[in-house]
């Protein structure tokens, strides 16, 4: 089998912080990781060569920087790696993001055809989930999305069969390789690496291919390939502590203020109205 993951480097979400002033992310000093989860997804690919064998190929686009995730998924077990950089990347929307990736894998795919693609549910800095499904749309495979196990991949008939999340709970899909999954965080714990898979890493080539070693179209790339475009990030405006009834030497006023402001913003108590002290008609409720 060959298996291709796609992942994608992101900013720490934990760390992300807002300029108040350009309503831009503040980027200086802020730690780029592997989206967690394309984590899971290099996982089951793993384990997916584990049972069945095969060769697992990852890519990703982005700055020269990021070929630090692609080492990182060297040391977790992967094959081999291929770093998408090229300016004329560069602003691209998850249209032209998909399209991108899509040229790059039918360019694997010409050398080893290839059975499966994984992609992480979404990436935490954008949490569309579109990407992965504009893969799939270009490249005509069966699309699974929300895959939260995998039950069975039959290679040799060319079947796979999964569990996916959808709303309520959990659907059962039976479909065609080659196929495209993408996964929720639950469906593999990604392992640790040895320090000799670490170190192996750290000295393995990463290939970079550009627009034109995957033959993409120099305006379906990038900021020129991209219809949708960030006018503005802004943060929401930070909660304001809500009201506070001190008790002291007469807990029965705070007690009747402290519900006299439950009952103002609940249309359900609307037809309530507390004038002090004890009230006849919420008694009766």
């Amino acid at each position: 089998m060959h298996i291709i993951c796609c992942l994608k480097q992101v900013p720490d979400t934990a760390q992300v912080k807002i300029d108040p002033e350009t309503n831009t992310l503040v980027r200086a000093g802020i730690e780029s990781i592997l989206n967690p989860f394309d984590l899971v997804a290099i996982e089951q690919a793993v384990r997916i060569k584990e049972n069945h064998g095969g060769t697992i190929t990852v890519i990703t686009m982005g700055p020269p920087q990021a070929s630090s995730i692609l080492r990182q998924a060297i040391s977790l077990g992967v094959d081999d790696v291929v770093l998408l950089s090229d300016r004329a990347f560069a602003g691209a929307d998850t249209l032209a993001t998909s399209y991108t990736l899509a040229m790059a894998i039918i360019k694997l795919g010409n050398n080893i055809p290839v059975d499966l693609v994984l992609c992480g549910k979404q990436a935490i800095d954008g949490d569309t989930a579109q990407t992965g499904p504009g893969i799939a749309t270009r490249l005509k495979y069966t699309q699974l999305t929300y895959v939260s196990s995998i039950q069975w991949i039959d290679p040799e008939n060319r079947k796979i069969q999964v569990e996916r999340k959808v709303d309520g709970g959990v659907e059962t899909v039976l479909g065609d390789l080659p196929a495209l999954l993408t996964v929720e965080l639950e469906l593999a714990k990604p392992r640790r690496a040895s320090l000799p898979s670490l170190i192996a890493s750290l000295k393995a080539p990463v290939p970079i291919w550009d627009a034109k070693a995957i033959e993409a179209v120099e305006t379906l790339v990038g900021i020129k390939g991209s219809p949708t475009w960030v006018r503005k990030i802004s943060s929401p405006a930070p909660r304001q502590g809500g009201p506070k009834f001190r008790a002291g030497t007469d807990p029965d006023k705070a007690v009747a203020q402290c519900l006299e402001v439950l009952f103002s913003d609940s249309t359900f108590f609307s037809n309530f109205k507390l004038t002090g002290g004890r009230n006849s008609d919420v008694e009766k409720f």
